[in-house]
């Protein structure tokens, strides 16, 4: 794994106080993806340091293995809300039909609960949230911010990796 020098940091560490590099490190991330997400204009620029705050990991292994499963599980549920919404008003049986439908299609491609849970929310986005846009410009958005969240936060593992030390901290 890639080490980098993070001079000040190190002393909080040593002074037993690991918990402030990591919400150090915890509030970079969530700041720099909603930056990024501002940069592209993105309407709900705010999912996009939520998923970061979601995905921040400990380790790159750990991270990546989620990360791609939470991203392809907004791509489907994003993808199945916009069809729905395209079809049918979101009424409770339509929404339901939709996350069970999104439940079959998980399990078809072999995603796990996780990516299930991702794709869940963002079909209830896409599908339950009153927008004057197209439906598809909504689903679109939605996937750009989840993505902009977990690349911030797969940056953030690689650029400034958690020590052993931070990992038995308590937040």
């Amino acid at each position: 794994m890639l080490t980098t020098n993070r001079p000040g940091w190190d002393r909080f560490e040593r002074a037993g106080l690991p918990v402030a590099v990591y919400a150090a490190r915890t509030a970079v991330a969530a700041v720099a993806s909603l930056l990024v997400a501002r940069l592209f204009r993105l309407p709900e620029a705010y999912w996009a340091p939520i998923t970061t705050l979601v995905i921040t990991q400990s380790s790159l292994g750990a991270a990546l293995s989620i990360s791609g499963k939470r991203l392809a599980g907004t791509v489907l549920g994003a993808l199945v809300g916009a069809i729905v919404a395209s079809h049918f008003r979101p009424t409770l049986l339509v929404f339901g039909a939709g996350v069970f439908i999104l439940g079959l299609l998980c399990a078809a491609v072999r995603s796990d609960r996780s990516a299930y849970r991702f794709g869940g929310v963002a079909l209830a986005i896409v599908l339950l949230v009153p927008r004057t846009g197209p439906v598809w410009q909504i689903a679109f958005n939605r996937c750009a911010e989840v993505f902009i969240g977990i690349a911030v936060a797969l940056m953030l593992t690689v650029l400034w990796p958690e020590r052993e030390s931070t990992l038995s901290g308590k937040v």
